[in-house]
């Protein structure tokens, strides 16, 4: 008798399975990060990021190549979005953690600690009052370093669009963050 007809045939779940793993998974920081800028609350954006990860294991039959962080990071807008839909309006809710969103460093100076905490708070409040189409792009360009193709792709606009937006959201952080600062110029003490 043959030994190859006592041999079992492998697994296409278990090579399914490793696919996803090999391709997708490296991305999960950057699928959180995204997820987080646009639910602005980290339990929401677990709860997207998760989802999300789900649906690209469902439809990871439909990924036919190419850069798997661009096909994730569609999945994670689009699941924000569909989730958003279901959520009634005042279920949203627009918290800020200062605790949250501080840089702690323990080499510098307390007053340069406090200069950098300043100037990342700054930096984090004028993200959080954009507009959501200003912020995705931003974040998707600045946080997670995509390209105007694929931040394109990723949100289903034109590359016309996604530059229009990415000048104007950079407008919008400069013009708030010298705000800022012009108000933190004239509270200090001389």
């Amino acid at each position: 008798m043959p030994a190859d007809l006592h041999r079992i045939p492998p697994d296409p779940h278990a090579a399914r399975s490793a696919s996803f793993e090999a391709h997708v998974l490296p991305h999960l920081d950057a699928a959180y990060n995204l997820a987080r800028w646009l639910a602005r609350d980290d339990a929401d954006a677990q709860d997207v990021a998760q989802e999300a990860m789900l649906r690209a294991f469902r439809y990871f039959d439909s990924f036919h190549g190419g850069d798997a962080r661009v096909w994730l990071l569609a999945i994670v807008r689009n699941t924000y979005y569909s989730l958003r839909m279901k959520t009634p309006p005042d279920a949203l809710h627009e918290t800020f953690d200062d605790e949250v969103h501080t840089l702690v460093d323990e080499q510098p100076s307390p007053e340069a600690r406090t200069l950098i905490a300043m100037d990342i708070g700054s930096l984090q409040a004028a993200l959080e009052n954009l507009p959501h189409p200003l912020r995705e792009a931003i974040v998707l360009r600045e946080l997670e370093e995509c390209s105007y193709k694929e931040i394109a792709s990723i949100t289903g606009q034109k590359i016309g669009t996604v530059m229009s937006r990415l000048a104007r959201a950079r407008e919008r952080l400069k013009a708030e963050l010298t705000r800022h600062s012009t108000e933190a110029r004239r509270h200090d003490v001389q």
